[in-house]
């Protein structure tokens, strides 16, 4: 785990969930007199700023990069794009849409802020001004399933073993266990018409937390780019090879052997039928 220094700055709350956790309204600053901490820097712009009353993490996102002496860098593709920013929309859908996810029973981060800070930023191009914008938010288990090759054996271990409660059929391989939460995660969401769009192996925790709803839909929350609803189908299809993804990359962590029929049929199970997916021969 790496400290940086950061500074308090004053803010503007836009989103507050039921929470008597305090607000971090860090930034990223190497003069500063505060400390935030990153476990990777795969985690971008992603700190951990304290713990709650239950132990768990309290996450800051947006607070600066993860890597760099910068705190911010710029790149020219389109104006948002600027790495290790936030931007208060994306902040607020991912509020938004977790705390929707999470009162279906779906395992995720328990949203607490949305924070704009009253400090100015300006773009190396045009001259324009941005505040940058957190989102708070606490976790059981701060590291990220791709962090393992960025932590200790031995604290996988603890977060793995906690996985017991998950294991009502009796598996005896540890990925197995894990694709069981995250293809029910898939089933519960997709009869909800609800969309993540990014699952990864960066978004879930090694306490299987699904993170990160800022690219996602629901009813409530749809796409507004223009034609994007019109493919649902097909990118509610995609998640399944992704979540695919995510187990087979588990299972490497533990160098546990695949079978893929029994991943197959457990997709089956919960009324996912890759079958209809596959391409014939021709012969």
């Amino acid at each position: 785990m790496i400290s940086y220094k950061a500074k308090k700055t004053e803010f503007e709350i836009i989103r507050s969930a039921d929470t008597c956790n305090t607000p971090f309204p860090f930034i990223r600053y190497g003069e500063g007199i505060d400390t935030i901490y990153c476990i990777s820097p795969l985690h971008g712009r992603s700190f951990i700023v304290g713990r709650n009353k239950d132990g768990h993490f309290i996450i800051s996102k947006g607070n600066g990069l993860s890597y760099s002496m910068h705190t911010f860098i710029y790149t020219q593709e389109s104006q948002p794009q600027t790495w290790g920013l936030l931007l208060e929309k994306d902040a607020i859908r991912d509020f938004d849409i977790g705390r929707e996810v999470e009162a279906l029973g779906i395992k995720t981060n328990k949203m607490e802020y949305v924070i704009k800070l009253n400090q100015d930023f300006i773009y190396p191009t045009n001259g324009s001004l941005v505040n940058p914008v957190l989102l708070q938010y606490s976790v059981e288990c701060p590291y990220r399933i791709c962090d393992f090759a960025f932590i200790a054996a031995e604290q996988i271990q603890y977060e793995v073993q906690k996985w017991a409660v998950y294991n009502e059929y009796g598996y005896t391989k540890k990925h197995m266990v894990a694709a069981d939460v995250l293809i029910r995660n898939l089933r519960i969401m997709h009869d909800n018409n609800i969309l993540h769009n990014a699952i990864h192996i960066q978004n879930y925790t090694w306490a299987l937390e699904l993170l990160d709803f800022e690219l996602g839909r629901t009813n409530n929350h749809p796409h507004d780019q223009t034609g994007y609803e019109q493919y649902l189908t097909e990118f509610f299809n995609r998640e399944l090879i992704d979540t695919y993804e995510v187990i087979n990359y588990i299972a490497w962590c533990f160098k546990e052997i695949v079978e893929f029929k029994e991943i197959d049929n457990l997709f089956a199970k919960y009324d996912f039928n890759l079958d209809k997916f596959k391409l014939y021969s021709s012969e």
